[in-house]
């Protein structure tokens, strides 16, 4: 079971409102690469894990990418609030506006929806976590990528600090891969 507390895991400010931006952090929402697609990975992944140490791994970081979610859909929200129809026409946002609103939803900056075929679930302890390995750097690189596009630095603390956390939880899959590694060439086949 989870606690939820009524808290983001990381304040989320922003100086002034910027449509641009709002669209583009939807690539870490609804996007291949985002937070919802990592979620669902480890969510489901967990259940191959040989090792009580590896699933509660996946259990802890899927749970903290909902903690993410919440972060971005919240940096959408306040980077949008307030925009006129022109400056949403103007970011490309007037068909996003006259379908959610304001409201966060699972696509990318081009608008294409989030799908199920963005998550990887081989079955395999080995194969999932490097591919976990490979999904944090990538969102780690998407971090990046959004900090250039802004030159807000409250904006720029809250992708940082979620850029942190893909690191560490690359490094975290690293620890896992060789708990597993170290299981599998102990096992003894009769």
């Amino acid at each position: 079971m989870f606690i939820y507390e009524k808290k983001l895991q990381y304040p989320v400010r922003v100086s002034n409102k910027d449509v641009r931006m709002a669209k583009a952090v939807l690539n870490q929402y609804g996007g291949a690469d985002g937070e919802a697609s990592a979620s669902m990975n480890y969510l489901t992944q967990r259940f191959s894990m040989p090792l009580n140490e590896t699933k509660g791994l996946l259990t802890d970081i899927g749970t903290e990418e909902l903690g993410h979610m919440e972060m971005v859909a919240t940096l959408f929200k306040k980077l949008i609030q307030g925009a006129t129809r022109d400056e949403l026409i103007a970011a490309g946002m007037g068909g996003y506006y006259a379908n959610h609103e304001t409201c966060p939803f699972l696509l990318d900056s081009d608008g294409v929806p989030w799908s199920a075929k963005y998550t990887q679930a081989k079955g395999d302890p080995v194969a999932d976590l490097y591919n976990d390995m490979a999904a944090e750097q990538k969102a780690r690189a998407t971090y990046e990528g959004l900090i250039v596009l802004t030159d807000d630095p409250l904006v720029k603390d809250t992708l940082r600090w979620l850029r942190e956390r893909e690191i560490v939880h690359f490094q975290r899959f690293g620890e896992g891969l060789r708990l597993v590694e170290e299981y599998a060439s102990n096992k003894r086949y009769f």
